[in-house]
């Protein structure tokens, strides 16, 4: 059990800091634009650049976490979290920008480290179950922001709660310095590493992972949408407080994990593929009932509408990885898994801006329902892939 325990916790843990380093401009944002004078919609571009940093470091990353380990990987991103996040707090634009460039490098790297970890310490059975809890530090992440970063800003500022974050992301770094040694010799291989080429190759020419790495792409931009315009969306369009809209995050983000573990349970029982799928019609509807909210609804329906949509949109990723794990050759999960973040990662690069750009230009609703439009044509797509025998990897 402790063979299970210690890596699945100590993974766990790293993606909470992560994710929390990478909304925390997010959930700052209106107060952020305010002091730098620049439209609150540009978290949409903040968001596409730490995206596509991660795409890219994510596919970097596969040789190092053999070389390296993957755990030594992991405290070099909680370090380069920590850099950005001081860079935020020197209060300008530019820095702000070099700020999303090293959190973005700070997130590639996770999901392959983890990946390369835990398919070698966990049964292929509970792949379902173990990589959606490790993935549900995604939403405690966030949560955890929707509640901190609201009461740092009123008792230190934004340069202050960036500062607090800084700190912490340290400290995770030299927490887990203890388990290093240990997780990274059972973790890390031997011999020279594949070419991630060869890998994006195989990801691309499989007939199951290229329908869930594309679909991935399109779940992503949904799921990023959500996540990182909920505050300014609510606070703009909702009329909500910052207060009530980060308090709507975190509940959405809790509710959401519970339905992720359930999620991954299910996968190791029922075919994931036909699953996700499902999951992408549920994501459909609650998108729909998103961009149909206006000023004037009742809070409690908002809130049960965000809530809602909150628990499928955040649920897929754990169920995801580990069909990606499940079909990837043996010894091969770091660089598979490296290409699935980047084709998912990706997804965060252009959803956001297009989201921000029709919001802009025409109204929230409809951007909402273009991307409610793109979810439903991938849960299409994968439910017909689904009813396919599997390729064997």
């Amino acid at each position: 059990m402790k063979r299970v325990i210690i890596p699945v916790a100590s993974m766990l843990a790293i993606q909470v800091m992560i994710s929390l380093s990478v909304i925390s401009l997010s959930v700052m944002m209106p107060e952020v634009a305010r002091d730098l004078a620049i439209d609150p919609k540009l978290v949409g571009i903040f968001t596409a650049i730490i995206y596509a940093v991660a795409a890219s470091m994510a596919l970097a990353a596969a040789g190092p976490i053999v070389r390296l380990g993957a755990v030594r990987v992991c405290q070099a991103a909680l370090l380069m979290a920590a850099i950005g996040l001081a860079f935020n707090a020197v209060s300008a634009v530019a820095a702000t920008v070099v700020a999303v460039i090293f959190i973005g490098a700070a997130q590639g790297p996770i999901n392959p480290a983890s990946a390369h970890v835990l398919s070698q310490r966990v049964p292929r059975e509970y792949f379902g179950m173990v990589f959606s809890l490790k993935q549900t530090g995604v939403p405690i992440g966030f949560g955890l922001a929707g509640i901190i970063f609201p009461f740092l800003l009123s008792e230190i500022g934004w340069r202050g709660a960036s500062l607090v974050a800084a700190g912490t992301a340290i400290l995770a770094a030299l927490i887990v310095e203890p388990l290093r040694p240990s997780l990274d010799v059972v973790a890390t291989t031997r011999g020279p590493a594949k070419s991630i080429w060869k890998s994006i190759r195989f990801v691309l020419g499989h007939p199951q992972l290229r329908v869930l790495g594309w679909s991935a792409f399109i779940y992503v931009v949904a799921q990023h949408t959500f996540t990182f315009y909920l505050v300014t969306y609510l606070y703009e369009h909702c009329r909500l407080s910052i207060a009530e809209a980060g308090a709507l995050l975190t509940l959405s983000q809790l509710v959401g994990t519970g339905v992720r573990l359930v999620s991954g349970g299910a996968g190791d029982r029922f075919p994931r593929m036909a699953l996700l799928g499902w999951t992408g019609i549920g994501m459909t509807v609650g998108c729909i009932a998103t961009g149909l909210l206006e000023a004037d609804t009742p809070f409690w329906l908002i809130s049960l509408v965000v809530m809602g949509y909150g628990s499928v949109v955040i649920s897929w990723n754990g169920t995801s990885q580990a069909e990606f794990a499940h079909l990837s050759p043996p010894g091969e999960a770091a660089p598979i898994a490296a290409v699935q973040t980047a084709l998912a990662f990706s997804g965060a690069v252009f959803g956001p801006p297009i989201f921000a750009l029709i919001a802009s230009m025409v109204s929230y609703r409809m951007a909402f329902f273009a991307v409610a439009a793109c979810v439903f044509g991938a849960a299409i797509w994968q439910i017909i892939a689904a009813r396919r025998p599997v390729a064997g990897a």
